[in-house]
């Protein structure tokens, strides 16, 4: 049983879930989660036995098998990471904003990332993972504070329409000055484009351990900012008549996204649409209460990242398609429906 309300935002709908249905939907996204990360350590060029995924789990390496197992473990983590860490900074980036078409990589966030890193390779010879993580996040939070300045800007401050052109304004160039600094550097242009585009393939631990305190603060801050972001949604003024401190609020969450923008980019790239079809989707199954809708973007980013590398891997056998084209054939449609469903109207 669904309850219909209406929302802060005129003409949107908001649909309210009970708990019973939200508890079920947590369970069908767990148990779809589960399956996915054993297709993640089973499927690949090389079909491997369930004793061999077990062994491997054990830590054996003891024939071809068990070793492309071992190799499969930390990609599959690192999907899962980079999946629950870009669904979760989309979430966060949508309420704070009110914006139906928030996502780290169209407000340009991942972009400066990535332009960020690129810098730093090129300019200052940053080649270990530490400094790509701060490098990015700082990249990162300067395309943020950038795109929302300019899109404040004019009558009527920041509206979900001026951030979407900032957003991809702003990505265009970002863009373009990474092609401008890569260029160039012919022995650097083959990493970075490969880079560039977005996956999971070759991780290892070495590369996930340096991240994950940068993840862990971050999803921290955004799931304790999920009651601040519920009076967001109710509009500025009626949030601070409650007692909320907008501004604060608002820094608070957007530094929690950040954090976990920049990590993800750094060691993965910059996938894009995850951030922006996840929230929808969970909206859907458990309305719009951040403190559920917060965790659920989380396990279905991490479920949508794993799926593509899955789907990347079969579809091309024995080679592969990197989880940033996956995730744009799926975001692209979607973003084109928002758009002429929403009309960019504010959530």
């Amino acid at each position: 049983m669904t309850q219909t309300v209406t929302s802060p935002a005129p003409g949107v709908a908001v649909v309210r879930r009970p708990a019973r249905v939200r508890l079920l939907w947590l369970l069908v996204v767990t148990a779809v989660l589960v399956l996915l990360v054993v297709a993640s350590l089973t499927i690949g060029s090389r079909s491997v036995a369930w004793s061999d995924i077990v062994a491997a789990l054990g830590g054996s390496t003891d024939n071809i098998g068990q070793a492309a197992v071992a190799k499969r473990i930390p990609r599959t983590v690192l999907a899962l990471l980079v999946g629950a860490a870009l669904g979760l900074a989309g979430a966060v980036m949508q309420g704070v904003t009110r914006n139906p078409l928030a996502d780290p990589g169209i407000l340009g966030v991942n972009m400066g990332a990535s332009l960020a890193v690129v810098v730093g390779i090129a300019w200052f010879g940053i080649w270990t993972t530490m400094a790509f993580i701060w490098t990015a996040v700082a990249g990162a939070a300067l395309a943020a504070v950038f795109v929302y300045a300019v899109g404040s800007l004019g009558q009527g401050g920041a509206t979900p329409l001026k951030l979407a052109l900032a957003g991809a304004a702003t990505s265009a160039a970002l863009s373009s000055f990474i092609s401008a600094v890569v260029l160039p550097r012919g022995d650097i242009s083959a990493n970075v484009r490969s880079w560039q585009v977005g996956g999971v393939g070759g991780a290892g631990f070495g590369l996930i351990t340096p991240v994950l305190p940068f993840l862990l603060v971050g999803a921290v801050v955004c799931l304790l900012s999920a009651r601040s972001l519920n009076s967001l949604a109710l509009g500025d003024e009626l949030a601070a008549g409650l007692g909320e401190r907008v501004a604060l609020a608002r820094a608070t969450a957007s530094l929690g996204a950040v954090l976990l923008c920049g990590g993800a980019t750094a060691v993965a790239g910059p996938i894009a649409f995850v951030g922006l079809v996840v929230p929808h989707v969970c909206r859907l199954l458990v309305g719009v209460d951040h403190r559920w809708l917060l965790p659920f973007s989380a396990l279905t980013g991490a479920g949508l990242v794993t799926a593509a590398d899955v789907v990347g891997r079969v579809v091309a056998r024995p080679e592969e398609i990197a989880v940033g084209i996956i995730t744009a054939l799926v975001g692209a449609p979607f973003f084109i429906a928002i758009v002429r469903r929403q009309k960019v109207r504010e959530l």
